[in-house]
């Protein structure tokens, strides 16, 4: 007798997992990008954990996103977004002597990140359509990245608000994307 295991994990997340998935990405980055703003411009190890966490967080975040809906084998881009996360967070870990090294390292993971998430925008539009704030905050993430980088070669102090405003950009498109499904979620139930 043989017997055959079934994945039972959905092959796209449903409209409320991502919802509230979308919503805690807003929470988390709304609340990074405040203390940013406030304490840790004037504590540096509150800064330097703070930026060590942030690529961290977004790894965590793609791999349980990718776990929930099929697992990372059926999401390569969220894979390879959790990969470059944990690489960053690390790379993160040993530049930060230089601000300037830590701008360049969040450049290069900004280029990539955003690269990813514009692909996984792209694939879930089929299923959700209110995809268009992901994909957008995707292609500008890829700019930042760009940016960042072009940024730490100058003469300009750098700093956890150089990096803040990137991360505000993306608390704004994940709230954009919650309340977009939340709305298309209301239409379709009247």
């Amino acid at each position: 007798m043989t017997t055959q295991t079934i994945d039972q994990r959905p092959a796209q997340p449903t409209p409320g997992w991502l919802k509230g998935y979308y919503f805690t990405r807003f929470a988390f980055s709304a609340a990074w990008v405040a203390t940013a703003f406030g304490a840790a411009k004037n504590v540096p190890m509150l800064a330097a954990i703070m930026l060590v966490g942030y690529p961290a967080w977004d790894g965590i975040a793609n791999f349980v996103d990718a776990q929930r809906n099929g697992g990372l084998g059926r999401n390569k881009t969220q894979l390879l977004n959790f990969i470059v996360s944990i690489i960053t967070t690390v790379a993160v870990a040993v530049a930060l002597g230089s601000m300037n090294s830590v701008l360049v390292v969040f450049g290069i993971w900004a280029g990539f990140a955003g690269i990813f998430q514009l692909a996984t925008g792209v694939r879930r539009w089929k299923s959700y359509g209110a995809q268009w704030a992901m994909i957008l905050s995707g292609a500008q993430s890829a700019l930042a990245g760009f940016l960042f980088v072009k940024m730490a070669g100058g003469t300009e102090p750098v700093g956890i608000s150089t990096v803040a405003p990137y991360a505000a950009f993306g608390a704004f498109y994940f709230l954009v994307s919650a309340v977009w499904l939340t709305v298309s979620q209301a239409r379709k139930s009247t």
